[in-house]
């Protein structure tokens, strides 16, 4: 979303522009292929499920916070999705901060899910499924750190099967250009405004969600239907 114009209105100021750069640029291999995930030393499973944890956590950064909060709650196994920001320096920030660019944040998505049902290396699928992580700063009409593809890891597992699907990715020629997804340690998690929190499935008739979020949820569940809940 772009964060100047107003959080029900933002369309209308973006206009049909926006909406082709998410048709685009948002997910550009959602529309051609599905992205397979690269296995781990533990065959695709979680580290927690061979400790016996019944949950974990993922958190990414695939530009929105609204986008991905509404990808990933499509998915079987994900018991959680909370809006928050994550990666910089300031404390507890608020969202008008974290717009201005200079807080360090990223606009993220706190993911917790059932590795028994589904793997970290199938949410690395999803993830770089249903954005473009080629675009530095940038998803769409939304440009700044902010909107910055990230992941940030939770535990050595997470970086090492992250690094390597990021190589091998890039190595297929999967897109049309390099990755630039951040793949950095998790350190501290900012819960947003309530207000953003499931917004989506509550605001699903504003101009945002109808021609940027919905289109891109449409995409996504055609490609991942075996995945959906």
């Amino acid at each position: 979303m772009n964060c100047s114009v107003s959080n029900f209105s933002k369309i209308s100021f973006i206009g049909l522009w926006s909406l082709l750069l998410s048709l685009s640029a948002c997910g550009q291999n959602v529309e051609n292929k599905r992205i397979k995930p690269m296995e781990s030393k533990n065959e695709g499973k979680s580290m927690n499920v061979i400790n016996n944890k019944t949950t974990d956590t993922v958190t990414f950064g695939a530009g929105c916070f609204w986008c991905v909060e509404a990808v990933f709650q499509q998915l079987k196994g994900v018991k959680s999705v909370e809006s928050g920001y994550s990666g910089g320096e300031t404390d507890n920030p608020t969202y008008k901060e974290v717009c201005t660019g200079e807080t360090g944040h990223a606009e993220v998505a706190q993911i917790v899910y059932d590795p028994k049902v589904i793997s970290f290396p199938e949410l690395l699928e999803a993830f770089w499924g249903s954005h473009d992580p080629t675009t530095l700063n940038r998803q769409g009409a939304d440009q700044g750190t902010q909107y910055r593809s990230v992941i940030f890891y939770h535990d050595q597992e997470q970086k090492e099967l992250a690094e390597k699907y990021k190589k091998e990715l890039d190595a297929s020629g999967a897109f049309r250009g390099p990755i630039v997804t951040e793949i950095a340690p998790f350190t501290k998690f900012y819960k947003a405004e309530d207000y953003h929190q499931n917004y989506y499935n509550l605001n699903g008739n504003a101009p945002y969600c109808q021609f940027v979020i919905a289109p891109k949820l449409e995409k996504f569940k055609k490609v991942f239907k075996d995945k959906l809940k």
